[in-house]
Formats: structure tokens, sequence, C-alpha cells
């Protein structure tokens, strides 16, 4: 505002150097110049003693004083002010259409002239009467028409859209059309409507909040007094069970000490009894040692007949009552009162959970994933082969039942109050991702819009190829088990999840790879078939003779026309129809591990995991020994392992920082001067499964790859030694 008062730059520019006026001061003529301009003009151009001014060529005989004129410098200081006060136009920002050089920020726009302004530039608009009639607004880019390249002033309700003069001519002739403001002014009026009634919607909604809130904070305050209530009664209850728990034992106490009293005095009557039996057996004892014959015979009569021994009575301790016979009662009391409790207990937990279950049905909906909730020891209908950690998605909703598809059973049928969500990030289930929503043992295959995989194809890959998810790496990459190709390296970016009820997901996807005529068997994962196994087993390889829908009909050696499901069973190769070509497959002295597809193996794990990685040393038939770090001579089978390429193993390369997994025992190639498990070492060379490392007190140690494990720089196990 105060540059357009104070007019327009050029009236204070300095005619020699076209800028701002500096140390402004004004000669006779009435010009005026930046003081150090017009000194220098003067002291290069000193010829005779006169002097010129360069505007108006006027002659002074002699050197005019130069004085700096402070009205003028305030002036000066106020436009440099004004200036650096005006922002320059930003990215995505209307710039004024009339700023020469930088592009100052404009503030309004005018729909008559069709131009942007800065605050210096549009002035003229609040001070000229005949722009004052022209509409400003808030500056934004004015459209033209891409045709005619005039502005858009009218709209054509026709074909919907605002035109110009020029296309009402010709492609909009005949339609109905009318002036923007007209159709603004309608449109507006419809528009303010549904502003009320977003806004009536609005009140609403926050009336709804408002008493959700007030129910969820009354239903809170409702479970707080049940608790304390629960507290109180059951601690009644229990200082009720003490009090007469202390009657008992005051009233057995009191008997003892009744039952020890009466046995007391029998004690000493007996004690007694036996001190005057000692006495006669002394007198006895001295008649037989006397050796005069008369003297013996005079006294037999008299000592004989005082022995008494047959009026002696008889004494036992015979309690007035059985205190075993106590704690049987005690322990029968103890058994109804757990029944009691119990049953008194489960019908409350019962009756909150089945109001629990009577919850709004959004809560579970059909295709979301849940798992059995921790708190559940035994599902109502049973586990069949799902455990706590098994993750499935909802097919179906009927009342307080559900219907999920596990990987481990699919058609599993529970009660909504005994499951719970499952989250993509997270939760305990995640395998730390990142943004995508894949996790160990999902179903997935390669994404439609991929062309070619980043790894490749592969085997028997195809779009259509749904596999289980083995691994994923911290570098995003995943390693799948497709039935055509075991350990299927590729990107998460990649890969979709595959659900039980995706569309494109029948016989031909699970199926693709089974066709009639295939030679196949009931996967190792599968628990128990959905149509049970009959004469069948896990070592039961048939040929399929039918497949219709989800379900096949296969030819077993051992049961012909056996019908199963078609996502239970898998392809067996050639190489895995018998031992023979089994033992082709694996050889002695190759390094193995149990298939991710094994739950638990024929002759169970031992110290082994699918983690462990060992070394066939003898193959028998179908079975095999395997030495793994964790369990020597481990005994397996052949259909139960897979080969470890050096591929699969750690992900080490040379300048990686490694040690001696705790693992191992002993090093294949022994430890070695001052190598233990803490130390850590960088990797030198790698030749095949051999690799050469340098430990600060070991150069050149040699190891085995899979005896070794990468160290990340913030592992809390390395110490400052290492």
């Amino acid at each position: 505002m105060a540059e357009a008062i104070l007019g327009d730059h050029d009236q204070y520019s300095c005619s020699i150097c076209l800028e701002l006026l500096r140390d402004p001061v004004t000669i006779p003529c009435g010009h005026s110049y930046c003081m150090s301009c017009i000194n220098e003009c003067w002291n290069t151009n000193d010829q005779k003693g006169k002097y010129r001014c360069p505007q108006c060529r006027h002659t002074f005989n002699s050197k005019p004083p130069l004085n700096r004129s402070t009205v003028l410098a305030e002036i000066m200081e106020k436009l440099r002010s004004t200036e650096s006060a005006q922002s320059l136009a930003g990215p995505g920002e209307i710039a004024c259409d009339f700023c020469s050089g930088e592009m100052i920020k404009a503030v309004k726009s005018c729909l008559e002239c069709r131009a942007s302004y800065c605050e210096t530039h549009v002035q003229p608009h609040y001070n000229v009467p005949a722009l004052k009639k022209h509409k400003l607004v808030k500056a934004a880019v004015i459209p033209v028409c891409p045709k005619h390249d005039k502005f858009l002033e009218v709209y054509c309700r026709t074909d919907q859209k605002c035109v110009c003069m020029h296309c009402l001519l010709d492609d909009h002739k005949g339609h109905d059309t009318v002036p923007s403001t007209i159709e603004r002014n309608e449109k507006q009026i419809k528009l303010t409507h549904s502003q009320t009634n977003v806004k009536q919607t609005i009140q609403a909604k926050e009336k709804e909040l408002q008493k959700m809130k007030m129910d969820i904070t009354s239903h809170s305050d409702s479970a707080k007094k049940a608790v304390e209530n629960s507290k109180k009664v059951l601690s009644e209850l229990v200082k009720l069970i003490e009090k007469k728990s202390n009657e008992v034992i005051e009233e057995i106490k009191a008997q003892e000490k009744a039952d020890l009293d009466h046995g007391t005095k029998l004690q000493k009557k007996l004690e007694g009894e036996i001190t005057e039996l000692k006495k006669r057996e002394g007198v006895l004892e001295d008649l037989l040692q006397t050796e005069d014959n008369i003297q013996f015979l005079q006294n037999y009569e008299t000592v004989s007949s005082s022995s008494g021994s047959d009026e002696l009575q008889s004494f036992s301790f015979q309690p007035y009552c059985s205190f075993e016979d106590v704690r049987k009662r005690i322990c029968e009391l103890i058994g109804r009162l757990e029944t009691t409790c119990t049953q008194e207990i489960s019908k409350t937990v019962n009756k909150v959970s089945d109001l629990s279950a009577k919850r709004p049905p959004f809560d579970i909906v059909v295709g979301e994933r849940v798992r059995v909730k921790p708190s559940v020891v035994t599902p109502i209908h049973k586990w069949g082969s799902v455990t706590h950690l098994s993750v499935g998605v909802v097919k179906k909703i009927q009342g307080d039942l559900l219907t999920v598809d596990f990987p481990e059973q699919r058609n599993w049928t529970g009660v909504v109050s005994e499951m719970e969500h499952v989250s993509g990030a997270g939760s305990d289930l995640s395998t730390k991702n990142g943004p995508f929503d894949i996790d160990v043992g999902d179903r997935v295959r390669v994404k439609p819009s991929i062309t070619t995989p980043k790894h490749n194809w592969g085997r028997n890959v195809t779009h259509k190829s749904v596999g289980v998810v083995k691994d994923i790496k911290d570098d995003d990459s995943v390693v799948v088990d497709f039935p055509g190709h075991a350990n299927w390296k590729g990107i998460l970016t990649e890969m979709e999840l595959v659900t039980n009820d995706d569309d494109e997901i029948g016989p031909s996807s699970l199926d693709s790879n089974i066709k009639i005529g295939d030679k196949v068997r009931v996967k190792p994962s599968v628990v128990s078939p959905t149509h049970k196994w009959g004469a069948v087993t896990h070592k039961s390889i048939g040929v399929v003779k039918k497949i219709q829908g989800d379900s096949l009909t296969v030819d077993f050696p051992e049961q012909k026309n056996w019908t199963g499901i078609v996502s239970e069973m898998e392809i067996v190769a050639s190489a895995d129809s018998g031992s023979s070509s089994l033992e082709s497959v694996i050889k002695i002295g190759d390094q193995v591990c149990v298939k991710m597809s094994v739950v638990t193996p024929t002759h169970k794990w031992g110290a082994v995991t699918h983690k462990s990685i060992g070394v066939v040393q003898k193959i028998q038939d179908e079975s095999l020994i395997v030495d793994f770090p964790e369990h020597k001579k481990w005994t397996g089978l052949v259909s139960e392992m897979e080969l470890v390429t050096s591929t699969d193993l750690v992900d080490i390369k040379v300048g990686d920082r490694v040690r001696v997994k705790s693992s191992i025992i002993t090093p294949k190639h022994n430890w070695g001067g001052h190598v233990t498990h803490k130390s850590v070492g960088v990797v030198k060379d790698i030749k095949s499964e051999d690799v050469i490392v340098d430990f600060p007190n070991h150069k050149s140690w040699k190891g085995i790859l899979s005896e070794m494990e990468l160290v990340n720089y913030s592992d809390s196990d390395i110490s400052g030694s290492s």
C-alpha cells in the first residue's frame, strides 16, 4: 500500500545506476542521484571545471555542493522495506502478471481484466474509477477455453460444461446455455441445501457419538461394579471357608487331646503292670537259682501261686474316632465344593459369554482374518487341526456360529465369542514385513501385473501357482513352497495373498498342478482328511481318476475310488514315487532339513527343528540317518526331508561380520586358538561350503557356512573384546 501511495519505482531511480536512490542528493537543477554515482560521474568527466546534469545537461561553472536529502532518504527506506516485504510466488501459487524479474505472489485476480496482481499492481483497481467497477477475487488461475483461448463466461446445460462465447457459435450452437452467474446462483442454492443436510447429519452423528460414549462409560462402570461385587462375594466365601476350616481344625485338636489323655492313662497303667511283672520275674529267678532242694520246694507254692499271670488285663489304644475318616470326609467335601463352585461360576461365566456373543454382528464380518482367543482352553466345537496360532478367514456367519477356512482345516465351525480379529501389522503373528500383509504360512501367488518376477519364474511356477510362504527376509524377499517348485525366491511387492474364498482359486489354481492322471498323495500337513483316511495313509500314492470342483477321486493301491479335497493333496513327482529314486535325489553327504509342510516327523523331532540343517550319514529304503548339530544320528523319512542348497543357507558374503552358531558344539574344522562362540570376525573368502574368517585372535580361520551366522552391529551379544 505504501508503495502505491509513493508511486512508481522509476521516479525514485537513479538515472546513472538505474537502481533505487542510495544516499540521495539533489543538484541545483532539481534532479536527484546517488551521491556515489554523481561524484563518480563528475570526477570522470572533469573538463575545464564545468559540471553538467546527466539528465537535463544543465551546466554549472563550479561543482555544486552535494548534501544528503534526508526526506528523500526516508522515502527510499520505506520503498525498500515495502519491496522486501512482498513474498515471491512459490510452487503452485499464482504470480503477478505485471511484475518483471522476480515473480511476486499475486493477491487478487480481476475477472474483467483476466489478470492477477500483486499488492502493488492491484492498487489502480482501488483508485482508478473505471477499474473500481471490476470484480476482484482471491488470486486464482483464470480458466480459458482450450479450443479458442477465450475466457469461459457461459454454462452449457446440455453438455454440463463451461464454454466461451465462440463455442456458442459452433460446437454448442442451439444448446441450452445461460450466463455462468445464473447457473452459479442456482447450483449454489442446491449446494446450500446439501450443506444444510450434511450439518444436520453431523449433528445427529455427534448426538449418536455422545450417546455411545455415555453407553460405553456406563458399561465400563457396570463392569467395574461387577468386578467389585464379585471380589466382595468371593472374599466372603473365602472367609466363610476359612472360618469353617478353623472350626474343623479346633475340633480335630480337641478330639486329639481327649484321645491322647486316654492313651496316656492306659500307657501309665500298662507300664505299672510291667514293673510289677518284672519284680515277680526276679523272685522266680532267685528261686530257680536256689541250690537247696528243701528250700526250693518250700517256697515253690508261695511263688507260683502269686505269679497271677492269668489275672493280667490286656490293654490296647482305641481312639474315639479315626482321623483317616476325617481326612476322607474333608477330601469328599473339597470335591463337592469344587464341583459346586465350578458349576456355579461356569454358569456366571457362560452368562457373560452369552451376553458378549450377542454383540453387534459387525464386530466380525465375512472375509476377516481371525483366530481362537488365547483365553479359550478348548473350543465348544473342538480343535480339529486348528491351534491357538492358526489364522483363518471367516467364510460364513450364522447367529452365534461362524465357519472359518484355516490353512490346516477348511470349513471349521466355531463360536463368535471364542474368536478374535487378527490385524495385518500386528500383532504377534506378524513377521515384520512392513506394509505388506503377508505372513509366514500364508498362501500366495505372483500378482497378475508382474510380467516376469525379479528372480525369474523358475520351474513350474506360473501366475496360477499357489504356494505357502516359508520364510520372509529383512530385505523384503520371500521364500515360497510351490507344489512344483520348493524354496522359490521372490519379492514381497510381487506377491498377493490368496484367500480360500478367492474366486480365482478353484481347482484350476490349487489344482492346475493337479490333473487327471497325476500321481498324488495326502499332504504331510493334513492331520485328518475331510473325507477320512479309509485305508489310505500319508505314504499312499495314487492316480487321480476324476476332478469335480474342490473334490477329486483317486485310485490308491490300498483303496479304489477314494474321495478327497484338492487342497489337501500334493503332486508326487517321479522322483518321489519310490525309495530308489528318492535316494537319487537325496544322497549320503547331502545337507538336508525337515520340510516346512511336515508338522511332526514320523520319528519325532528330538532336538531338531525346521531350521536345523544336517548331513545325511546313511540311507536305507525310505529311512535315513542325519547328523544335525543339535542331534547326532537322527532318524527320519526321506519323503519328509528336502535338500538344502548353498542358496538356502544364510546369505553370508565376503566382508560380513560372523560368528559360530550357538547350536554348534564343536565346528567341523575345530575351534582353533582363541575362537569361541562369542568371537566375531570378518569373512575373508568363501569357497563352495567353506568360509575363511579373520578373527581378532585367529587369522584365516576355516569353517563351514552352515555353522556360521551373521552378526548385526547392534547385536547385544557382541562384547567389546570382540
